[in-house]
């Protein structure tokens, strides 16, 4: 087979900085190269899955997926996607290809698996190769870039969701989904595959497969468009969404007999291990905070910030731990016309695999629910929409509380409900308000009024009781 690790660097530089996927995206001097290839489809288009290195002058050293088509340079069909011409042949991004995106749905329903001497590409079905369509060609359609993942629809049946910044270990979305999935959950996509890569290089989950859901949009459309239009009918839908995050709350802390997905009390070890988290967090953040006039109400505040988060190693009663979305907030929503669903539950893509699967309180995914909720608000006035109706974040956060602890409270893993979840509620919400605020430093500094906004307001505020 083709060699890719011949693959010129300057060509796969420069397709590699044009990709949205691509942390340090549009910025100069990125320097890729491909380590290894297995070749998972031999037959023309070929297919191989590449494992790319990227370093780029800010430092970073990072590891990338990507699946390569490969024709003969005659066929130019897929020119756009092109990467670069290798012996007679064109290497282009396979996700850009129809043929070759059903070819990796054809690869799981098959239970298909490819090696090298250093390396192993497998696919599973998950629910079985008779829940998946048979061999064909299908519409393609993508459905948006994430910044660490991409994602097409296949045929309007199917989802195939490639993870393309990789990290040792499996992906918590596919631990989450399958349990979620085997238990009967009706609020996110049903997980019928995956495929993984083991060898020299890395042991890390690639991609999954899951059924295409219908949708009217996405939550952080659905509430922007109702702030333009009819704020009324988002609000009116919020308890719901309250009660289907609380539904998928007691799921996850449901099944005693697996570690996995068992509430625990949080050890005294898991807590340190956050407050050291928090603390390297706030001095990366706080300590190389920018001259700016919008950051002025924040500067010089590090160690507020510190002294109220290191409230929470302190607290009794802080309920227990559990494994949860990780990263909620509105646009990792579907809404059907109907009903809610949950989707992207990878967690902070610039994490660790055991920091996303780590046991947290539920109420983290509450809060950043919150701060969505916020992050809406401000976005119609940053983009010329006009002010929010008076009240409009207090009674979408009212009416999604309302549905959330309607239904958790019986669960008893939040001890005191609703009355007594005040005080952990603002630490999360600051510990959100701090994460956002160190994204908006590094790629949308047009942005960074609302979390400074946040953190002056509740550091502002006397600490709940």
């Amino acid at each position: 087979m083709l060699d890719l690790t011949r693959l010129p660097e300057s060509e796969l530089s420069a397709f590699v900085a044009r990709q949205p996927w691509f942390r340090a995206h549009g910025r100069e001097g990125a320097e890729a190269r491909v380590l290894e290839a297995t070749f998972v489809h031999t037959v023309s288009p070929l297919l191989a899955i590449a494992l790319v290195a990227i370093a780029t002058e800010r430092g970073l050293n990072e590891l990338y997926q990507l699946p390569v088509g490969l024709r003969p340079e005659f066929d130019r069909a897929h020119l756009a996607a092109a990467i670069a011409s290798l012996d007679g042949w064109t290497a282009y991004d396979a996700l850009a290809d129809p043929d070759l995106a059903y070819e990796l749905v054809d690869l799981v329903r098959t239970e298909a698996s490819a090696h090298t001497d250093v390396s192993a590409v497998d696919f599973h079905a998950l629910q079985g190769p008779d829940a998946l369509p048979p061999p064909g060609s299908a519409d393609l359609r993508a459905i948006g870039e994430g910044h660490s993942n991409t994602s097409v629809v296949v045929g309007e049946e199917l989802v195939l969701k490639v993870y393309r910044r990789l990290a040792p270990g499996i992906n918590p979305e596919l631990e989450l989904l399958r349990f979620l999935t085997e238990h009967g959950f009706e609020n996110a996509p049903a997980l019928l595959g995956s495929f993984e890569h083991s060898g020299r290089q890395i042991d890390a989950t690639l991609g999954i497969l899951t059924r295409f859901v219908p949708a009217e949009c996405d939550g952080w459309t659905f509430a922007l468009s109702s702030l333009g239009g009819d704020p009324s009918r988002f609000l009116a839908r919020l308890e719901r969404l309250g009660e289907v995050t609380g539904s998928m709350h007691v799921l996850l802390a449901s099944d005693s007999s697996d570690p996995s997905f068992a509430a625990e009390e949080p050890s005294a070890e898991s807590l340190a291990l956050v407050a050291a988290t928090l603390d390297e967090e706030i001095e990366t953040v706080f300590g190389h905070l920018p001259e700016s006039e919008v950051l002025e109400p924040i500067a010089g505040r590090g160690e507020e910030v510190r002294e109220r988060l290191r409230v929470l190693s302190r607290m009794t009663g802080r309920g227990r731990v559990i494994r949860h979305h990780g990263n909620f907030h509105l646009g990792d929503l579907l809404w059907t016309g109907s009903d809610w669903i949950v989707l992207d539950f990878e967690g902070p893509p610039d994490r660790s695999m055991a920091e996303r699967r780590r046991k947290r309180s539920p109420l983290r995914d509450v809060a950043s629910m919150l701060r969505s909720f916020a992050y809406a608000a401000s976005a119609t006035v940053l983009a010329g929409g006009g002010q929010p109706p008076e009240g409009w974040e207090e009674q979408a956060r009212e009416n999604f509380l309302r549905g959330y602890f309607a239904v958790v409270e019986p669960s008893g893993f939040i001890p005191g409900g609703a009355a007594g979840a005040g005080q952990l509620l603002e630490i999360f919400e600051l510990e959100k308000a701090v994460d956002e605020l160190r994204h908006e430093l590094e790629v949308r500094p047009e942005w960074l009024s609302i979390p400074v906004a946040a953190i002056e307001r509740l550091l502002a505020e006397p600490p709940a009781e």
